[in-house]
């Protein structure tokens, strides 16, 4: 029996990773979040063990505290609506990294975190793990800093490490501030015309469904690799997206291209290839 402690189970992913968990055999699932109504819901639901705490909060020992987890997903962390915000630096990346380092060297012994895309930087064409990182937001490089930060600890502290970089992940239930959810929230409103970017920028989105999948796969099944490309590695340009989801919806709304600039942190075209996963 794993027994599988999952930060940031509230959030959009952390459903997701919650459900999956909760379809295989043999886990035992501690869903942790900060959010105590949605973690009631998550126990009403799929009937496990719930925790709710903040990881900032000081523990002498966040191992014996989480009940001695087998297995840690890391999906916590703050800022997501901004990627420049110096707080992932300057605040966040700290205090995941104490957070991380107290529970592991109070005894845990596998961690599985999700990185970014991000952390790729401005390079274009088909990513694979073993690329050289280049991030050039704060965002992608707390996230970097934190994943070799963590690959120094294990000289310290032996524990096998999992790093899950998440390319574009969509489903019920993401940001409504995202592309998706807001061409949705347009739609339902009745609005005639769309705002929007030039769209021809190529991307990599996997929905969360298969995301989920594949991150579990890998927690459970002991993969020897230590970097996962979680995503399609498909590439599509956010025109077609955004076509296909309207004719999905039925919807007759105006797409109003180049209303927005591209963003200067992203390159006009990446997407996600791997080594490793099917």
């Amino acid at each position: 029996m794993n027994k599988v402690l999952v930060t940031g189970a509230t959030g959009f992913i952390g459903n997701y990773i919650i459900h999956e968990l909760c379809s295989r055999k043999n886990v035992h699932v501690i869903a942790a979040g900060r959010n105590q109504s949605k973690l009631s819901l998550l126990n009403q639901e799929y009937n496990i063990e719930t925790m709710h705490f903040d990881i900032y909060e000081r523990k002498d020992d966040w191992y014996t505290y989480t009940n001695k987890p087998d297995i840690l997903i890391h999906l916590a962390w703050d800022e997501l609506s901004d990627y420049k915000n110096l707080e992932h630096l300057e605040k966040i990346l700290v205090k995941h990294y104490i957070f991380i380092k107290n529970i592991i060297k109070n005894g845990l012994k596998q961690v599985s975190i999700t990185g970014t895309c991000f952390e790729y930087g401005l390079q274009e064409g088909g990513l694979y793990e073993d690329l050289l990182t280049m991030p050039v937001t704060a965002y992608g490089l707390a996230k970097d800093t934190l994943h070799k930060a963590l690959n120094i600890l294990q000289f310290e502290h032996k524990f096998k490490l999992q790093w899950m970089r998440l390319f574009y992940v969509f489903g019920k239930g993401q940001n409504p501030k995202s592309l998706l959810s807001s061409l949705e929230k347009a739609i339902k409103s009745g609005d005639n015309v769309f705002n929007m970017s030039g769209g021809n920028q190529l991307r990599d989105f996997v929905h969360a469904e298969k995301a989920a999948e594949l991150i579990v796969d890998n927690v459970l099944n002991n993969n020897s690799r230590r970097i996962y490309n979680i995503c399609s590695g498909t590439p599509i340009s956010v025109r077609e997206l955004i076509e296909d989801r309207i004719n999905e919806l039925n919807s007759n709304i105006s797409l109003n291209f180049g209303y927005y600039p591209y963003p200067d942190y992203e390159p006009m075209s990446f997407w996600g290839k791997n080594r490793c996963l099917s």
